[in-house]
């Protein structure tokens, strides 16, 4: 009977302590200067392997011009980049009139690291409907039209449009700075992280499950990928990502084609060691559609809960558990996963689609 109220008491003063130590830590400059500091650091060290990496696959493959792997980790140059400048200034970010300007700086970088890992979600989804294409090709000798133009209208027209409303959203908490707007914009910024999990759960999963059903590494499913993946019918990839190619290497006949050319040649007999690209795909896809479901759980926290808002100054812990989960793990695993760099030198019996 006197064990009972004494560990009551115990889990109680537990309870005190913590929420004792969260408020002070919230009302600290100098903790504040710390977990800001150390967000800035870390986005940039991100940017800077991003940059790095752009450079190395420019001086590496400059003849492909602007591929969707350099566009990709220029925008990852440019979003962590941009964020570790706003933690870098926190005190005068956080501290703008009017209030309007503090999301903006804050929530403008979100959007573009939207823009950025959504066009994973359109490569993925251009390789998916060809292969589909070129199997009902296959099956049925009847030529379609490739969906892939319309696949970038629809990417671009989604983010012109989310740009668009956010924009007008902006516009009107400038006139008026309105509380009711303000939980809109939240709500927004929830539903648009949601699609994007969405997004990588769809065509992720499909190109997943698609590669699990014929691997490139499986030697006697190549010629059936072969088959759905037609050289003539995939010029679309080659002109925004010299990730495919077919023929021969090294004098050995090697009917590979490689998905994601950041991550490296596809995987052959006896390398065990490298990812598949069905393993490729599954784990950016896991990494991307968590990311962007915490971020869509704690958004929408933060609109109906005051004391899980981001975008002040007393709450830096939240902030950096917040940003290190939903941004700059994120991006760090993925520029891991897609560092390998393109071959330097193609030789004359192994020739990209063109």
């Amino acid at each position: 009977m006197t064990r009972m109220p004494l560990s009551f008491t115990t889990m109680a003063d537990m309870e005190a302590l913590v929420a004792g130590w969260w408020d002070d830590v919230n009302g600290s400059s100098q903790w504040q200067d710390g977990i800001f500091y150390t967000l800035c650091a870390a986005y940039a060290l991100v940017s800077s392997i991003a940059l790095i990496q752009l450079i190395r696959i420019e001086l590496r493959v400059p003849e492909y011009g602007w591929t969707t792997q350099k566009v990709f980790h220029l925008m990852n140059f440019i979003v962590n980049g941009v964020r570790a400048v706003v933690f870098g200034f926190h005190t005068q970010v956080f501290l703008l009139h009017p209030r309007v300007l503090v999301l903006v700086l804050l929530d403008l970088p979100g959007l573009l690291f939207f823009s950025t890992y959504t066009l994973l979600v359109l490569f993925w989804a251009e390789i998916y409907h060809q292969a589909i294409i070129n199997l009902l090709v296959t099956i049925n000798g009847q030529a379609r039209s490739l969906p892939t133009d319309k696949l970038r209208i629809v990417y671009i027209s989604v983010n012109a449009g989310i740009y668009l409303v956010q924009v007008c959203i902006w516009v009107y908490l400038w006139i008026d700075d309105n509380s009711i707007v303000e939980f809109i914009g939240k709500i927004f910024i929830a539903v648009v992280s949601i699609i994007a999990a969405l997004g990588f759960l769809l065509y992720g999963g499909r190109l997943f499950f698609m590669l699990r059903r014929f691997p490139i590494e499986s030697k006697g499913r190549r010629k059936k990928l072969h088959e759905i993946l037609k050289p003539k019918t995939i010029l679309l990839y080659n002109r925004y990502h010299p990730a495919l190619y077919l023929g021969q290497r090294n004098g050995e006949c090697r009917d590979t084609i490689s998905l994601e050319h950041e991550a490296g040649r596809a995987c052959c007999k006896g390398d065990k060691k490298r990812l598949s690209r069905g393993e490729l795909v599954g784990s950016v896809t896991a990494i991307c559609f968590t990311c962007f479901l915490i971020r869509c759980f704690v958004v929408l926290l933060s609109a109906f809960d005051m004391d899980a808002s981001l975008d002040v100054l007393d709450h830096p812990v939240l902030n950096l558990i917040y940003y290190m989960l939903v941004e700059i793990m994120p991006s760090a695993l993925v520029l891991y996963i897609l560092r390998k760099l393109p071959p330097k030198r193609i030789s004359a019996q192994y020739h990209p689609i063109r």
